[in-house]
């Protein structure tokens, strides 16, 4: 491999290294040479300055062929901390995640919490809000602000023409000068991709795909390390991809959308489940996702239709960019997970443009209802200790 001379500092070469270390979990400076292509020189500087910073250090050493031992570096996890709170439709989920991805606090409060003053409820406006939770929710860890490297706030992409929602720009704009640290916003199908693909040390290599499974359908993607966004920060809208040219009107114009067949919204639809009192949709999907996995064949029949019109719109998208690794997230899958996993296995097996030349591995997420929390946290930490990778977290 033709060896790249390149700015030891720059942070294309920075992204690189980190990227192999954290993929390899423990890594020699001769291997990352191999795998990088970069000089030793640059090797050696970056590799320097990342311990000097405290993102990495030294763990060992292991056998050489050359008969001198290799010392290994590692990510330092402790060392610093990403937060993430994801805005769901009733709820805000909480979570502080290391530099390797893991988790290591998570806290679930009300959406709109509010102040009671003199008796009458008065509501704080979003800022105070998520600037008060975050001094909560960190000092309940017990994190010290100075390892705290910001705040990403995710939640569903807006459909357009539908109802108002809160203005996530705005918000970042105004957050940042409550809280004092730097914030990202983004839309959570594409934070959960980047959470799976930190805490999987998923390589950089790979061609890597999440379907995120709510009241909604989302994909996000990961080429070269980085998130995919598109133009407008709009990439992954699978649930928007048309599956019946004549088929069922959807909200955003189009028809036939999987988003109509597949999400939990027209799962509960299909079902013939009315929601009345207490039930929302994510209760009663829950109740019938439990069914099915408990052997209710009727539940099961609904279940498993939804996941083959998924299955159809999931092999249109990994023809469309080669995939080789998907993972099924969000609460979607959190019960009924193997019914979608199976079905998608199945389908691409027979049908993936690119199934002879290789396979394209469907996994189940380990942590499907917080993934979008996670990923968030995970936008935090790649873009302080990968720089270049996520744009907008500068101190």
């Amino acid at each position: 491999m033709a060896r790249r001379e390149t700015p030891a500092a720059g942070p294309g070469s920075r992204a690189l290294i980190v990227d192999v270390i954290r993929s390899a979990a423990a890594i020699s400076r001769v291997e990352l040479a191999d795998l990088t292509g970069l000089t030793q020189p640059s090797i050696s500087n970056i590799v320097r300055d990342l311990i000097a910073d405290g993102i990495i250090h030294e763990i060992g050493s292991a056998d050489s062929i050359r008969g001198k031992p290799r010392k290994l570096i590692a990510i330092k996890p402790a060392n610093r901390f990403g937060i993430g709170f994801h805005l769901g439709p009733d709820t805000v989920t909480c979570v502080a995640v290391d530099l390797t991805g893991g988790v290591v606090g998570r806290e679930v409060v009300p959406r709109q919490p509010a102040d009671r003053l003199a008796g009458q409820v008065v509501p704080r406006q979003p800022a105070d809000r998520l600037a008060g939770q975050f001094d909560d929710f960190t000092a309940g860890l017990d994190l010290p602000r100075s390892r705290i490297e910001g705040l990403a706030i995710v939640a569903p992409t807006p459909r357009p023409g539908g109802a108002e929602t809160l203005d996530l720009h705005a918000l970042r704009t105004e957050l940042a000068d409550r809280i004092g640290l730097p914030v990202l916003v983004e839309n959570d199908a594409a934070a959960a991709a980047l959470g799976e693909f930190w805490s999987r040390r998923v390589s950089r290599e790979q061609a890597f795909g999440c379907i995120y499974l709510a009241t909604g359908i989302g994909a996000g993607f990961v080429f070269g390390g980085a998130l995919f966004r598109g133009a407008s920060f709009d990439a992954g809208e699978l649930g928007h991809m048309s599956i019946a040219y004549d088929g069922r009107p959807c909200p955003c114009g189009n028809r036939g959308c999987v988003e109509r067949y597949a999400s939990m919204d027209a799962v509960v639809a299909d079902a013939g489940i009315s929601l009345d009192g207490s039930a929302t949709t994510s209760s009663a999907y829950d109740a019938l996702a439990r069914a099915a996995v408990n052997g209710d064949q009727a539940a099961f029949e609904v279940l498993d239709r939804a996941a083959g019109h998924l299955a159809v719109a999931v092999t249109s998208m990994v023809n469309l960019l080669d995939l080789g690794r998907l993972v099924l997230t969000g609460p979607g899958v959190a019960l009924a997970g193997s019914i979608y996993a199976r079905r998608l296995r199945a389908h691409l097996e027979r049908t993936a443009h690119s199934r002879q030349r290789h396979p394209v591995l469907v996994e189940l997420s380990a942590q499907p209802r917080d993934a979008a929390s996670i990923g968030a946290a995970a936008l935090v930490v790649q873009a302080s200790v990968a720089p270049g990778h996520t744009p907008g977290l500068n101190r």
